[in-house]
This record gives C-alpha cells, structure tokens and sequence, in this order.
C-alpha cells in the first residue's frame, strides 16, 4: 500500500481517491527508478519540468486513460521527467555559479570527504557573488517555472553556448547549476534575494555578503504593485470551487426558511388551505424548491472536486436534511402526527407515578424509552414537551447520520460513492417513522449497533482454499475469491475491543426494552454477518442476545402476550398476506389525488431497489463482492414472515433496508475502487475484461450528472410521499385546545369516541390523543359513520350506549382522513357538525373551527360518571418453574460473556477455559429456553 503525505494521495484505504500531484520527498523517482532515494546522495539530477503537448506519448489503450480519470479518481500528470542517478565521483570542467539561496555546499555532508578550510571556501563563494548582479542571473531562464526550472535552464545555456566558469576546481556534480531535490525533514529553499541563515560561523566576511544582497531586493518592483483588480478577479474566479459551494449552501438555507417562514404571498410562505391530497407539497412556494436546487448543486459541485471534504459535505448533507426533514416543524404551528402526543402521555404517566401500566397500552411493555425521557424532563424541570415534539423529526434524521456515516467509512468505495450514499439515505426515508417514537430512537441504536460490528469487530480474510472445478460451489467460490466490499481493521487494542463489546451489549439492551422489533433486526445481523464470514466475534453472541430478547418477552411483557397468543403468532409464515396488508391495501379506496402519493412511495422503493441491484451488478464485474451491504439489505426483509405489526411491517422492513439499498445504489454511480487502493494503476478488476471501454472522462462526467438528476428527482418525490398525508397528520391549535377540554373534564375518568368508516382494533383514532392522563381517558371508543353526512344514527346510538362524561370528537383531521382514504365528499365534514347540531338527543359542549365534542343529552338523573379502571402495575401470572429459568438465565449470560471476553484476545487464547465455560453455559441455556416455554404454555393455559 503506497503512502503519501502533504498534498498527495492520503495513506490507506479512506475514501479519498484523489492524487493531487507528485510527492516532492522523492517517493515517485523511487517507485520510477527502483532504487532508494537518498536525499543526501550528490549524483542525482532530478526530474526536469516540461510541458505538456500535442507531441507528448498517448496512451496506448483506452484503459490507460481510464486508469487515471474513470470515475473522478484523479492523478495528477505532471509532466516531469524521471530522475537520473549519475556517479557521485563524476567530475565536469569547472563549477558554474552556484544559485542564490542554494544551501547545498553548507548542508551537504559527506562522511567520505574530511571537511577543511577548502570546503569552507567553497561554501562561502556563492555568497561573496551575490550582489547587483545577482537579479540579472536570476532573470535570464526565460519560461522556466519553479526554482528547480530555473537551475534546469541555466545549466541548458551554459553547456550550449560552451561558457566555463571563471573559478574552475573539481567538484562533483551536485556543484552544478541544477539542484538535487532538497530532503523531505529540511526547510524549503529560501529565494534568491535572501541570504543563507546557516553559514558557518567561521566565515570571515559573512557581514559583507549580507549587505550587496539586500541592495537589489529594494529597487525590485513588488509584484504585488503588478497586479491588478483583474488579476484578484481572476485568482478569486480560480479558486471558486474552495469557496463557492459554503456560499451556496447557507444561501440556499437562508432562502429556505424566508419561503416557510414569512407571510404568505407571491412565491414565499405557506397557506395550510392549500395542502390538497397531494400534501404540503402543493403549498410550497417555488422559491422553496429553488432552494433546494441550490442546496443540491453545491453538493454535487464539492462531490464532483477531487478532495474529501469531510467537514464541507456533511455540513451540506445535515442543510439538506433540514431542508427535507424539517419542513413540517417550520410550517406547522403544533407538534405534527397524532400518535406523537401518545407517547408524551406515556412519558407523563411514568414521570408521575414511577410505573408503567402495560394494561393501558401493549406500548408500555417495552418502556425503554419513554422512562429515558420521564428521567430527563423530570430532572431537568421540563413540564412542556410540545417543543420536544416540535423538533424530534428533524434532530433524529441528523442523528442517524453520525452512524450511517461512520458504517460509509468502514466499505472500500470512493469519496464520491460514499457520500451519495448519505444523501440517498436522507432523500428516499420518507416513512415517517422519526417522530417522538421507539421505533425512530432505535433505529438509531441499530446504526450504530451495525457501525461498532464493522469498525471494531469487522473481519476480512482473503480465501486460500482452492475453487472448487464446477457446479454450484465453484460459482460460490468465485465470489468468495473476490475482493471484500469492506474494510479490515488491525491493531485495535484489546480494552478497545471489550468496551465496543459492552458498547454493543448496551445498545442491544436498551432496544430490547425499548421496541419489539428492533432486536430481531440487530440480532439477525450479528447472525448473517458470522455465517458469511463479516466479524470476528463468536457464535456466543448471537445465542446470548436471542436468549435477552426471548427473556424480556416471557418474563417482562406478560401482561401483553397472556390472554392474546394467536394475535402475536398467527401471522407466522404468511408473507403473502402481510405483503397485501402493506401494499394493496394501501392504495384501494384512496382520493384519485392521494393516490398518487401512495404510488409514489411504492416508485422510490421500486427505484431504490432496481438502483441497488444495478450497483451490485456493477461491483461483481469489478471484482468486488460487498457482504455487509447485502446483509443490511436482505436481512430485515426477513421479517414480513412474522406478522403484519398492524399493517406496519413493510414501512419497518423498508426503513431497516435502507442503510444496505443506498450503499449499493451509490454503486450503480460510482463502483470503481478508489484510487489508493492496493493495485493503484488498474483502478477496477473485473470479473471479465470488455474489449471496448467508453471514454472515462466522459463517462466520470456522465456519472455525476446521472446522480444529480436521480438526487433531484428523488427530493421531489421525499416531499410527495413524506408529506402527502400531511392534511390529516398535521395538528392544528383547535384540535388540541379540544383535548385539553376533555382533560380538564376527566375526573374521576372520561371516554372518547372518534370517527371511523370500518370498526377494527387497528384503526387508530387521527387526534392529538393521550397527552395527558391516560389512566383516566379512554380513547378505545370508535362511532361508525358513512359517506351520507346526515346518517347519523350509528354515531348517536353509539354515544347513548357509552357511560357519563363521554365525548364525540370532531375535527379536521378525522374528516381528512375520510376523504382521502375512504372516498368521503369534500363537504362532508360541515355537514355532518350541522347533523349533529341539529339533533334533539346531543348537545356540543366544546367547538372551534377546526374541532367539536358533543355529548348526550338525556342522561337517566341520578347516574354518575364511573370510576376508571384500575391499571395494573406488577404482580403479573408466573409459573411454577420460574425461579429455576431466572437462574439458568444469569448462569448463561455470565458464561457465555466470559466466552466471548476471553475470546478477544484470539482463538488460540485459552482454549480449555472457553471449552469448560461451553460446558456450563449450553445446559444453562437449554434449561433457560424450556422454561420460557414452559411459560408460554403455562401462563396462556391459564388466563
């Protein structure tokens, strides 16, 4: 692997695949000539600078020219010459003049010639010819560039016009006009006008030489006077690629947040009655989307330089997902997305009483994160979590990519293919899963669960064994023979490696009680990445973390799992069923113009994938095989075979896939390997060598012009099928200044009924619900209506039959909700409040523009609100073999983290102690699965 320093190529592999230009330390006449430079050697003539032409050597294949510019890794050419190594004995007539400012005849020191008054002699004679005559010298070579042009030139003229030196000695050759290149350790050559500051101090005259040498630098014109406003114009235009992407990024910014946040008006700022079925997307002003394409195209302008700058690109990735991500908590005026508010009402409940109540919500089983968030406002005095709600979306989307970041730095592709891939991660996550939620906490947790496996434990071994001659085995040897998609990590201290292993440990945990679905996902990663071969953890792991998560459910969510077994498992194994839940179902009965928001987020998944498996294409034909993208891509999908999660499970398996699609579509762009690679002249080893190559430069310009055009064409789909459900999603101030009505009016409890076109226990009511006392509001209540308005009987019938002190809610977003999903008239929503005002038997106790509760009329006199039922803390149903689990548990977790600590420090380390602790921790284990089964069984028999 080839090292460079200063302005060169960056060492190993770290996805910069830029070559500025040639190293001046003497590393390129090494690798030219093959023999070591020596700086101190006094035979060596070094390169001399000539200029590129129409005459100069072409390439003799295409590949030759792609080896230098496919796909933006860049090598600079310079045009030099390679070094010529003479004798350091030669001797050529007489010396000529040493340059002003050369230090070599102070600096050079050979230990096979003594040094004596005769050297110091010489050391002095250039300094003793500096005078008025010097800048004359210095001027002759004309066209030369560089001091190392100028020593060149002259010692060209010299040998042509046959001119010896008036002072003639033998010397050797590194005596000469052209200078040997300094050594890397020492300081740059001073100019010619500067006088040496290392002479020795024995040097009789050294006062005199210093005075004539100052004398013409005073009478030279400073080039500063030279230059003009033109010439600044042009040095400022020249370095326009340093400065002008920062400059149109917070320029785009800027525009961005004037196009949401100021009055509504021509081009600028956001009506909420224009959000039609398409979303927020029709009341965007077009300065918005011009801001965006701003933002866009100077990311692609710092993308298409050959320079990873880190710092530039990701601050431009963070403006853009602001941009994308934050454009609901700039327009809207209360925290967006209904079931946000549950969850703050959960947070509330803990913070309050200190419990969690798994007989309110299945939600509360896994309270992971909402006693994290009960913990901090309680300590730091937060009483309001409205801003909280307001910003979660955005600062969890900048969250998620810090991880996705370092994962991208972990995986053997180019600045350019690295960096798309963190773009697409921002523009095709439109699920919407980032709100005030577990599952967006988690999916955080999960990034970086996959970015320590690959950092610290990720394992990359070349294979040795033979490919098999034929068949199926042979094809999967061929893949395994290629090059590794990732990078391998060596040198990582041990106490390194056993606090990421706790750091693993932890993160898994915190998921575990946090979520139900985002421990599978991480446990079938570890599991994928031991069975191809992608860490160097052991097989210990993955049976310790199944065995927590399997524990968690059998002993901590008991009051979830006991009365409604078929519910949990009864989706086992139909994919083809959850698959139509999550699809099909999703679009049949939609608004004409709603449904093209649902079409839209089925395109960017069918285009996210085709891109993905395009990308991998491309990277088998280079040689390159990328486990670990695969392996985040297919793994989640496993998942549809579990249950449909309430018709939910595609959104989590496309959300978990994404990290793995984005990597591999950056592909389909960008596949070759960068350029500091192990084989740097032949950039890509394909699987079959193509007789006819396209041009790279024009294919490197095609490549970044395609991604900018599918980065532009995805922006504008994020916002379709991000915001297109945002006319029900968004909150406004009057539905939750109605929920607050009912909280003031909860005691000692109170119901409430929302609007529904189809009764089920998956339909959630599309209201600001739960933010406050949970445990004396029931939102469990659904009143059935129809498309007809003035059909009302259901809702009214429903409403007598529930108990005192219970409210029929009515609000812009449940009316949303209809006539975009259930084909209700546009003006049904007036019609049906004008309904129900106009019925004898209810009468409306709260209204506003946006919402309405109504209650019933007639109660019997006497009756009395009832009393809320009981939430039950612990005290859940056991089983006679409980005890006996729990200590199986304990001694397998401690045996098999022993295991694996022990094996940290390699697999031959202490084979007999990992073999006795095998022994205790796989009957342990056996012992703890039976009884959690056992419980199952037990407990469900008997509820």
């Amino acid at each position: 692997m080839r090292q460079r320093d200063g302005d060169g190529m960056t060492t190993g592999i770290t996805g910069s695949s830029e070559h500025v230009g040639d190293s001046t330390d003497g590393t390129e006449a090494e690798g030219e000539t093959g023999v070591p430079f020596d700086p101190d050697a006094t035979g060596v003539i070094p390169r001399l600078s000539i200029p590129k032409g129409p005459t100069g050597p072409a390439p003799d294949t295409a590949a030759d020219v792609a080896d230098a510019d496919d796909d933006g890794d860049d090598e600079a050419d310079t045009g030099t010459l390679p070094a010529i190594r003479l004798p350091a004995t030669l001797h050529i007539g007489s010396p000529p003049k040493a340059p002003e400012g050369s230090k070599e005849p102070t600096e050079s020191k050979d230990p096979q010639r003594p040094e004596g008054p005769q050297e110091h002699k010489a050391a002095k004679e250039p300094k003793e010819a500096e005078g008025p005559q010097a800048p004359k010298a210095a001027k002759e070579p004309k066209g030369a560039k560089g001091p190392g042009a100028d020593e060149a030139v002259s010692a060209t003229d010299d040998d042509a016009t046959g001119t010896v030196p008036t002072k003639v000695a033998a010397t050797p050759v590194a005596s000469l006009a052209v200078e040997a290149p300094p050594a890397p350790a020492k300081a740059p050559v001073e100019p010619p006008s500067t006088a040496p500051t290392n002479t020795p101090a024995t040097a009789p005259t050294e006062t005199p030489a210093k005075t004539p040498a100052k004398a013409p630098a005073a009478t030279e014109p400073a080039p500063a006077k030279a230059k003009g406003l033109g010439e600044r114009l042009r040095r400022l235009g020249r370095s326009a690629p340093m400065w002008l992407p920062a400059l149109l990024t917070v320029e785009g910014l800027i525009m961005y947040v004037l196009a949401l946040r100021v009055a509504p008006g021509p081009l600028r700022g956001v009506n909420p009655a224009d959000i039609n079925g398409l979303g927020l997307i029709a009341a965007l002003p077009a300065s918005a989307f011009a801001a965006i394409l701003i933002m866009l195209v100077s990311f692609f302008v710092t993308v298409a330089q050959s320079t990873d700058r880190k710092f530039l690109l990701l601050f431009q990735i963070a403006v853009i997902t602001f941009a994308l991500h934050g454009a609901g908590s700039l327009v809207a005026s209360e925290p967006r997305f209904p079931t946000a508010y549950i969850h703050a009402g959960f947070v509330d409940f803990i913070g309050r009483t200190g419990e969690t109540a798994i007989s309110i919500d299945a939600r509360m089983g896994w309270p992971g994160y909402f006693a994290l968030f009960a913990f901090v406002t309680k300590a730091a005095g937060i009483s309001d979590m409205t801003t909280i709600l307001q910003w979660t979306p955005l600062l969890t989307n900048l969250l998620y990519l810090l991880p996705f970041v370092l994962i991208l730095r972990q995986v053997v592709a180019t600045t350019r293919a690295r960096w798309y891939a963190a773009l697409l991660f921002v523009l095709v996550q439109w699920i919407g899963q980032d709100y005030f939620s577990p599952q967006g906490f988690t999916f955080a947790l999960y990034l970086a669960f996959v970015a320590i496996l690959l950092r610290w434990f990720g394992r990359v071994e070349p294979r040795t064994k033979p490919i098999p001659p034929k068949g199926l085995r042979k094809l999967l040897g061929r893949l395994d023979a290629m090059t590794p998609g990732e990078i391998a990590n060596t040198g990582t201290f041990r106490a390194d490696r056993l606090l990421m292993l706790l750091m693993l440990l932890a993160l898994f945990f915190a998921a575990t009680a946090s979520h139900q679905i985002t421990p599978f996902m991480m446990l079938g990663v570890v599991t994928a990445f031991l069975i191809f071969k992608r860490t160097k953890l052991t097989w210990a792991l993955p049976f310790f973390l199944g065995l927590a998560v399997l524990a968690w459910i059998s002993y901590e969510t008991v009051g979830f799992w006991a009365g409604q077994i078929d519910a949990i498992f009864g989706g086992l194994g139909r994919i083809l069923t959850n698959l139509q839940r999550n699809t099909g179902d999703r679009i049949a009965g939609s608004d004409p113009a709603h449904a093209l928001v649902l079409q839209a987020r089925l395109g960017i998944l069918v285009v996210i994938l085709a891109l993905a498996a395009t990308g991998l294409f491309r990277r088998l034909r280079r040689g390159v095989v990328d486990r670990a993208a695969l392996i985040l891509l297919c793994v989640p999908v496993l998942a549809l075979g579990l249950q449909s999660y309430g018709g939910e499970i595609g959104l989590r398996i496309y959300m978990f896939a994404l990290p793995g699609a984005c990597l591999l579509a950056a592909y389909a762009f960008f596949p070759n390997l960068p350029a500091d690679s192990a084989d740097v002249r032949e950039e890509t080893v394909p699987m079959r060598k193509r007789n006819v190559r396209f041009n790279p430069e024009l294919t490197r310009k095609l490549s970044v012009v395609l991604a900018a055009c599918f980065a532009v064409v995805f922006a504008g789909a994020f916002l379709i099928a991000r915001y297109g459900n945002e006319k029900f999603e968004r909150v406004t101030t009057g539905e939750v200044a109605a929920m607050h009505y009912i909280y003031a009016h909860d005691k000692p409890s109170a119901k409430v009924l929302y609007l529904t076109a189809k009764e089920g226990p998956e339909v959630t009511p599309t209201l600001p619900w739960g933010e406050k006392d949970i445990e004396l509001v029931n939102f469990n209540g659904q009143a059935l209506v129809y498309q007809d308005p003035t059909n009302i009987a259901k809702a009214v019938a429903t409403l007598k039959a529930s108990p005192r002190n219970t409210y029929l809610a009515v609000s812009t977003g449940q009316i949303a909700y209809l006539q975009l999903n259930e084909g209700f008239p546009a003006d049904w929503g007036a019609r049906f409040r004008a309904a129900l005002d106009a019925s004898p038997d209810v009468k409306k106790v709260y209204a506003n523009k946006d919402a309405a509760l109504y209650t019933w009329k007639k109660f019997v006199k006497g009756t009395e609100i009832p009393e809320p039922l009981p939430y039950v803390g612990r005290g859940d149903p056991t089983s006679p073999w409980t005890p006996v689990g729990l200590a199986a548990l304990a001694l397998t977790w401690v045996t098999l983290f022993g295991y694996e600590v022990i094996r940290l420090n390699g697999p031959n380390r202490a084979v007999k102690a990992r073999r006795r602790l095998l022994w205790v921790a796989i009957p342990a284990f056996a012992v703890a699965v039976g009884v959690i089964i056992e419980r199952f069984i037990y407990i469900a028999s008997n509820t």
